[in-house]
């Protein structure tokens, strides 16, 4: 039976400055979306429930349950391409309070979409040998409805 992982080669991350009308595919796939040039590492994401934790003196032991959730941070390495419209509208990100909208192609076909604050776009010019780059913080938001991540899958 052939394996069902992939690599990350071909993985298109993209920011759109609109927000779904719905916060499921149907409403992701509606937008437009900028794909962002010339990143190097992609980061991570995912969601982490707090771990809430009770300790009744009767039996001592720890009895633990999950609380709330956090969709956490995306930090992104890319090599700065200044006219890059992804980047662009990064910075534009940058600049605004408000979550702007992304979404993480996998070379299967499988697809992320969430919302996220720009928090940073740092450069960085370590020496001679190296690429002008920059590293993005992002921070991922839920909906009103606690929706976070989108996961549509390829089919």
């Amino acid at each position: 039976m052939p394996s069902a992982v992939e690599t990350v080669a071909g993985t298109k991350i993209g920011i759109s400055a609109a927000a779904p009308a719905t916060f499921d595919a149907a409403g992701y796939t509606a937008l437009t979306f900028s794909n962002i040039g010339e990143i190097t590492d992609g980061g991570s994401h995912g969601r982490t429930y707090a771990e809430v934790t009770h300790k009744p003196i009767g039996n001592r032991s720890t009895q633990k349950f999950k609380g709330s959730f956090d969709e956490g941070t995306k930090t992104i390495q890319l090599a700065i391409s200044p006219a890059d419209p992804g980047q662009v509208l990064l910075k534009t990100a940058l600049a605004s309070d408000a979550p702007f909208s992304f979404q993480v192609m996998y070379q299967g076909g499988d697809i992320d979409y969430f919302q996220a604050r720009v928090l940073s776009f740092s450069k960085s010019a370590p020496n001679v040998d190296s690429i002008r780059a920059a590293t993005v913080q992002l921070s991922l938001t839920t909906s009103s409805t606690g929706v976070g991540i989108v996961e549509k899958l390829a089919t």
